[in-house]
């Protein structure tokens, strides 16, 4: 009887040894398939970003080549995206904008824009043209739309722009008032404004100083051969 219970203890042990192994084989399993879905997960959205970068690469060589195909504009309402402004002050920036656009296309590009600053009073250079776009083109297309048009006067009221920044003349020097209640920067756009105006005045001062001082020269020139004809001729009678 003893040698019996004894077998049956030694086979229901060997039972849970064996039923024991085989539950950690299945938990291994399962962390094993577990990881294997993570690393797969992983790979998923490594692709994922490589492709999205791969197309922005893509995209800004295609910009570079003059070859990118122009893309589709989301349709905005001013009205809503830009709360901080009224109304009026909308529509006075949609007047200036389509004054100064030209071509009729929709969009104010780099000769345009040179052509507008020319009219304000404050000629940039090339490049300085280029550097105004740039600091607003956000579908880097080379030439301003309308939205970001409007990032100009809403970065200047927020005191986004550098004192140096071609974009900050633009806004001064228009006749579009977008002081609002905390702007950051001057204390009051409008003496910011005047500034500017102060500035182009004293710019026109000089230039104007300089013909005055050319025409002076001309004038003392013309003398100055008068007088030595007339000297010529006396030697010579």
């Amino acid at each position: 009887m003893a040698s019996e219970e004894l077998a049956q203890k030694l086979q229901r042990r060997l039972q849970l040894e064996e039923s024991g192994a085989v539950a950690e084989g299945e938990a291994e399993a399962v962390k094993g398939a577990a990881a294997a879905r993570e690393v797969e997960e992983r790979s998923c959205l490594t692709a994922s970003a490589d492709e999205e970068l791969s197309a922005k690469l893509y995209r800004r060589q295609d910009i570079n080549e003059g070859a990118a195909q122009p893309r589709r504009a989301a349709v905005f309402n001013p009205y809503t995206e830009f709360k901080e402004f009224s109304r009026r002050q909308i529509k006075d920036m949609e007047r200036m904008f389509r004054l100064y656009d030209s071509g009729r296309d929709g969009y104010i590009d780099l000769m345009e824009l040179k052509l507008m600053m020319e009219k304000l009073g404050a000629p940039q250079t090339h490049l300085g043209l280029k550097n105004m776009i740039k600091e607003v083109d956000e579908d880097f297309d080379g030439k301003l739309s309308f939205r970001e048009f409007l990032l100009i006067f809403h970065k200047a009221a927020a005191g986004e722009l550098e004192e140096d920044s071609g974009l900050l003349t633009l806004a001064k020097l228009s006749e579009i008032d977008v002081s609002i209640e905390g702007v950051k920067g001057a204390k009051n756009f409008f003496e910011a404004k005047a500034q500017a105006l102060s500035s182009a005045s004293k710019f026109e001062a000089e230039i104007k100083a300089e013909q005055d001082e050319r025409k002076r020269e001309e004038e003392e020139r013309k003398h100055r051969r008068a007088a030595f004809r007339e000297l010529k001729s006396a030697f010579t009678q």
